[in-house]
């Protein structure tokens, strides 16, 4: 049985150093398979993968060096697509209630996972995909997780209803023209205050709601004035909603072992994907990464 996943002491704290690298992962007692990824957009990652010169340590595509600025961008994108095509649910975590960069990045997953298959469809032999390839064709879509989206490190002031309903509305607004599946919820991005009973609390329209979760400062574990929860009860919260929601299946059922398989092959199609790699060269005449 593997250990928890590590987290930041105070010595990694007081250095801004990141605490994961890479992809980890972890199998519980339920047979859950969990993943935990390096942060993106972290000065951290971002330090340790420059050269002297501005280039980057990583080949994170085939070809020529990267500025190390730009390979950071793709990083994150890869790591996105990654987990989009390889996880029922995905949680994609920000600091704060007006941090929206993971939002962005969403879309550009989604704009960029073109031709990444199912994991499950990987595992089939040549003949059975070509006498499934008519229903596959007609009937699926290309697998993309149920996403949610977690603002943490709240301040009380942040915790209200008027401000989680227009956090929602954006949400929806945000995402209309995707094709990102955002999560079930109970009440559509354009319902108002209005529309919820004002006997609803903070805590229960996030769990009703499914796509975007509030989580304090650990700070209010001490704080008896904090009405929403303390931080650890709403942490357990957010773990019985992923754990009891149901997730978005594959299109066939697939052991731990394929999946592991799997998996492996889909971060192959992404470091080689050509759609990533004509992506990185826009942005590398676009001006805004490093020469």
């Amino acid at each position: 049985m593997h250990p928890p996943f590590a987290t930041q002491t105070e010595e990694i704290k007081a250095m801004s150093k990141h605490c994961t690298s890479g992809v980890d992962f972890r199998i519980s007692h339920e047979r859950v398979i969990l993943l935990d990824t390096q942060p993106v957009y972290s000065p951290s990652i971002l330090i340790d993968m420059m050269r002297p010169d501005g280039s980057s340590t990583l080949p994170v595509l085939s070809g020529d060096p990267l500025p190390a600025d730009l390979a950071h961008e793709l990083m994150g994108i890869q790591l996105g697509v990654f987990l989009a095509s390889v996880c029922n649910i995905l949680l994609v975590v920000s600091e704060g209630i007006n941090d929206f960069s993971m939002w962005d990045l969403m879309l550009t997953v989604d704009l960029l996972k073109n031709s990444i298959p199912d994991p499950s469809l990987l595992t089939s032999s040549s003949t059975q995909e070509k006498e499934n390839k008519n229903d596959n064709q007609s009937g699926s879509e290309e697998f993309m997780a149920d996403v949610c989206f977690v603002h943490a490190r709240l301040r009380e002031h942040d915790f209200s209803r008027s401000k989680l309903m227009f956090l929602r509305k954006i949400l929806g607004e945000h995402f209309e023209p995707s094709s990102l599946s955002i999560g079930s919820t109970s009440t559509t991005p354009a319902d108002t205050d209005s529309s919820v009973p004002s006997s609803m609390t903070v805590d229960e329209l996030s769990s009703s709601q499914q796509d975007v979760f509030l989580l304090p400062l650990r700070a209010h574990d001490n704080s008896t004035k904090f009405e929403y929860g303390t931080y650890s009860s709403m942490l357990g919260m957010l773990r019985d909603q992923v754990l009891s929601r149901p997730p978005r299946p594959f299109s066939k059922n697939l052991s731990e072992r394929d999946w592991l398989r799997s998996s492996a092959k889909i971060w192959d199609m992404v470091k080689k994907s050509p759609v990533i790699s004509e992506y990185c060269k826009a942005l590398q005449s676009s001006g805004l990464f490093r020469k």
